[in-house]
């Protein structure tokens, strides 16, 4: 018995090293190191040979931070908010506004009729001696433009008249100067003073009649001057820049009147007959928007002009859409056009002087904001809502269906989905249905880009199930 256990007891020794090694090598290795280790089907929770100090990396596969989604959050840097221009100015509280409803209308800058464009006409037959002025110089109101030496036989003859009438006045007031002396002394009777006097009378009436005519020809009052006192026949005559209407010369040179010679029809040296255009001048300071309503559009149109409210447009300037508030309708036509059946409405619009330099040779060139012929749209208030949710455009990017607005959240911008009630070409009204709240800071710019950020981080279109539970 003895003999045989001593044959068998190696055996048993190496049984239960080998069993104590293999269940130290399962608890140690097993689920854990070897890929192919795996429990059996139906053995319990997979957390069972796992290690109490070792942390899960499972536990943390596809969890979100704190307070937003991965795939609906964007973290971006300062370069990157600087590129996007998310200063301050466009990091702001949401507050809740009063938004006016309007419809578009499209609309073209046209002349203010009579005011915009002034011809200036030959008042008297003559030729050209001086132009002082070029095509699409800028003058103001006063500036000499060109000058002409009269050969207007008619207006000859009545400045001839008019110097042989002041002579003889002259004459017949230094004969009664005479007279008076002598009939104080009694020499000669009163009465032939008193002839004097009735002619120098008759001198008189005739001096200003032919004043008037001279008036009619087209001289001015400063110019019947000269011939009074230079006692001269006016051989020249100048053209000036006339004055706008309502306005003095001393109130227009104030706030620096400025025309521009928009067509300059003469030269130096052409003879030019009594009322031919000499030249035309642009007056730009005020245009008129001319927007076009359709014919269901004209009671909106109508019914905002008898209430006063104000117009605003919509004109692309430098490639930038720029609003223009507080413009008021000054007209409505009362015929619908039978072409187009849209019925035509004026909205007053102030210029603004851009620029106004000198050229190499002295000329003088202005440029103005808003030009005839450029378009743009008129926006017509209808209605008026009341603490209403209202952000820019560039705030509320579309993806498809859906609109998004991104919040600030600490370090990231989440995107959040909204509803648009109504939407223009500068701003969106959000409806305020629990999304988001007064207080919560939003980018009112760069949705767009953040928008294709986020795309481009989820390598490819959005998720339409992204941010929901099934």
């Amino acid at each position: 018995m003895k003999s045989d256990l001593s044959r068998i007891w190696p055996y048993l020794i190496i049984t239960g090293a080998s069993l104590y090694a293999g269940g130290w090598f399962h608890s140690q290795y097993v689920g854990r190191v070897w890929p192919f280790a795996a429990v059996p089907s139906g053995g319990g929770n997979a957390d069972t040979n796992k290690s109490n100090d070792e942390p899960d990396k499972e536990d943390h596969a596809g969890q979100d931070h704190a307070g937003h989604s991965d795939a609906n959050s964007l973290e971006l840097s300062e370069s990157a908010k600087k590129n996007l221009g998310l200063t301050e100015e466009y990091l702001q509280a949401i507050e809740l506004k009063n938004y006016q409803q309007i419809i578009t209308v499209p609309a073209i800058i046209v002349d203010k009729p009579g005011r915009t464009r002034t011809s200036i006409s030959a008042a008297m037959t003559g030729i050209v001696t001086h132009v002082h002025v070029a095509t699409g110089e800028a003058v103001e109101a006063g500036d000499l433009i060109l000058e002409m030496r009269l050969t207007h036989e008619d207006l000859v003859t009545a400045q001839k008249d008019y110097l042989q009438s002041l002579g003889d006045r002259d004459i017949e007031l230094k004969e009664i100067a005479r007279i008076e002396g002598v009939v104080n002394l009694g020499a000669i009777s009163s009465k032939q003073l008193l002839d004097r006097q009735y002619s120098r009378d008759k001198l008189e009436s005739l001096i200003r009649s032919q004043r008037e005519s001279l008036r009619l020809h087209g001289l001015t009052e400063e110019q019947i001057a000269i011939i009074d006192s230079q006692r001269r026949l006016l051989a020249e005559i100048r053209v000036y820049a006339p004055t706008p209407d309502g306005h003095s010369e001393n109130e227009v040179r104030l706030t620096r009147h400025l025309l521009v010679l928009q067509d300059l029809q003469v030269q130096k040296g052409q003879f030019v007959n009594a009322g031919e255009t000499l030249c035309v001048l642009g007056d730009y300071a005020e245009l008129l928007a001319e927007g076009q309503a359709f014919e269901t559009e004209v009671t909106q149109v109508a019914t905002a002009m008898q209430e006063g409210r104000s117009v605003s447009a919509i004109v692309n300037s430098n490639g930038k859409l720029e609003k223009i508030e507080n413009l008021q309708m000054s007209w409505i036509n009362n015929e619908i056009d039978p072409a187009t059946r849209t019925l035509n409405f004026y909205v007053a619009l102030k210029n603004e002087l851009m620029e106004d330099k000198l050229s190499a040779d002295g000329n003088r060139y202005i440029s103005w904001k808003y030009r005839v012929g450029q378009r743009m749209e008129l926006g017509i208030p209808i209605a008026e809502w009341t603490e209403q949710i209202v952000l820019p455009v560039d705030a509320v990017v579309r993806e498809g269906i859906d609109s998004f607005v991104f919040q600030q959240n600490g370090d990231h911008f989440d995107r959040v989905p909204v509803h648009e009630k109504h939407r223009d070409q500068t701003h969106v009204v959000v409806e305020n249905d629990g999304a988001f709240f007064p207080g919560d800071v939003v980018a009112l710019r760069g949705a767009h880009q953040m928008q294709m950020a986020i795309k481009s981080k989820s390598g490819g279109g959005i998720d339409p199930h992204a941010g929901h539970s099934h």
